[in-house]
Order: structure tokens, then sequence, then C-alpha cells
């Protein structure tokens, strides 16, 4: 897709996903080289997949790394599992994950407070065999609580994520109702407002759901939007999603907050995958 064709372009604040872009190079290369391909914003999921408590130097480094590419990190993933991979979240798995997932809140929310990092993303976890689903809502919603009343502690807000059925079949939370439910869940279990909706644009349209009707219903819940074409998962124009006009229309809604570029740069290098907008359109204002 051109540039031209995205002169809305300016109007919108996008910051790139570190955990999906750039990752051909070491975790603290990346923040760097997103400041060099013109962008002030950067985003990730829980950097270190096989510990929800890493050692102090590690989180020093990756802190470091922002600072020193001068970057903001408007978004933060709560330990997840094995993101990428077969695991979609901890939270609602009960046993070990469970654990894992609260020894990472204050963990992670303190991270995110030293970088001014205002949103916090918990994914709910995939369904478990021989566990009953109400037991595991019962665990998310407490581990939930939790998470808001940290992310409360910081001035952020919690994110709530609806992925999509063909490749996460097993994650409860595939439609825009079900993720909006939770977080409704959520905030009148702590009375804080603080839980929002995490719409990923990518992810809806895999569910098939009527996108312009879900922003309209939902985008007063929306507290931080993700976007990807489809199919594939790749920049926006490699496929048959309308993501400038959809951005419109979120705008139109009176969306105003960050759009993370969470796709895939393909075959080629991550520097590359960003043609599709224009360079002045890459800070954000």
């Amino acid at each position: 897709m051109p540039g031209s064709e995205w002169g809305t372009a300016t109007e919108q604040r996008f910051n790139v996903n570190l955990s999906i872009l750039f990752t051909e190079l070491p975790l603290l290369e990346r923040p760097a080289a997103a400041a060099a391909a013109g962008f002030t914003a950067v985003e990730l999921w829980w950097p270190w997949v096989d510990s929800p408590t890493p050692e102090r130097s590690e989180l020093d480094a990756l802190k470091k790394a922002i600072e020193d590419a001068g970057v903001q990190l408007t978004g933060l993933n709560f330990y997840a599992g094995q993101l990428p991979g077969p695991d979609r979240g901890a939270l609602s798995i009960p046993g070990a994950e469970s654990e894992r997932f609260r020894a990472n809140i204050d963990v992670a929310a303190d991270f995110a407070r030293s970088l001014g990092c205002k949103a916090l993303n918990a994914l709910y976890g995939n369904r478990v065999e021989g566990v009953e689903a109400a037991e595991q809502d019962a665990l998310a919603l407490e581990n939930l609580v939790l998470a808001a009343r940290a992310a409360d502690r910081i001035g952020a807000i919690l994110l709530i994520e609806t992925l999509n059925q063909p490749e996460s079949p097993l994650y409860p939370l595939v439609s825009a109702p079900a993720g909006v439910a939770v977080v409704d869940r959520v905030n009148e279990a702590t009375g804080l407002g603080n839980a929002r909706f995490l719409m990923d644009l990518y992810h809806l349209s895999m569910n098939g759901e009527d996108l312009p009707s879900v922003i309209e219903r939902y985008a007063a819940k929306t507290g931080h939007v993700q976007i990807a074409d489809t199919p594939g998962r790749g920049a926006p124009g490699t496929g048959t999603l309308p993501l400038e006009d959809l951005l419109g229309r979120l705008r139109k809604a009176g969306y105003e907050g960050w759009v993370g570029l969470e796709y895939k740069p393909g075959d080629r290098p991550s520097a590359a995958a960003f043609d599709w907008l224009p360079a002045e359109a890459r800070a954000a204002r």
C-alpha cells in the first residue's frame, strides 16, 4: 500500500510491537531499531517467557535500552507463558501458571511505572482439559482483580484482549462481546473502572466479526488498538482488511489512544516493513 493512501495516518498515534517486529535483532537492540525507523513509541509482550521474575540486571538492561533509544514504552504484557508458542496467557490456569502470573504482577507493574508505561495487558489463558470452565473463570477474575489493582497503583489501565478461534482454539475470549464482558466483570469487582478492551482488528477480522459494528459498540470501552492485515498477519496493504477506513471510524467514534503495529514483517527485514506508513506519520504527536 503506497504511503500516499494513508493520508489520515498523521492523525493516529502508532507504536511498534517489539515482540513481533525487529525480532531478527536481540531484544536490547530493538528499541533503537524502532527509533531508527522513525518511531517514538513501542510495546512489548512479556519478554522473559521462562521467568515471571527475571533478575534485576535484566530488567535494568531493558529499561536502559528503551531510555537510550529515546522511545516511550506504551504497553506491556503481564507474564503469559510461552508466547509466542503454545500458551495464550497464564492467569486462568490453576496451579503453577496462576502462581507465576501472581508473582509477575508487581514485577511487571513496577517495570512499567519505571518507564511511564500506562497500559498493562493480561492475556486470559487457554482452557485446560479436565478443569471446569467455571473454575477457570473464577480464578481468572481473582487474578484480573489483582492485576487491575496493581495497574491502578501505577496510574495505568488493565487491558483484556480478544484473540481468534482459528489460531487460538483453546482460548475462550474469541469475540468482542466475550472480551468486553470480562472487562465489565473486572470493573464491577474492583470499582476502579480501569479495565479496558484491547481491540485487535486482526483477531476480530479472523473471527469474522462485523468490524464497523464492533467499533461503534465498543470504542468507548477500548483502551488500546492493535492492527495487522488479513490474511497472513502482515503489514497493512498485504491483505484485504480496510485498516485505514477502520482506524478512521475509530477516531470518529472518539478513540484517541495508541494503535499498536503488531504484524509480521514477512520475508524482509522489519525496517523495510513500514513502507505503507509515511515517515512523518511514525513519530507520535
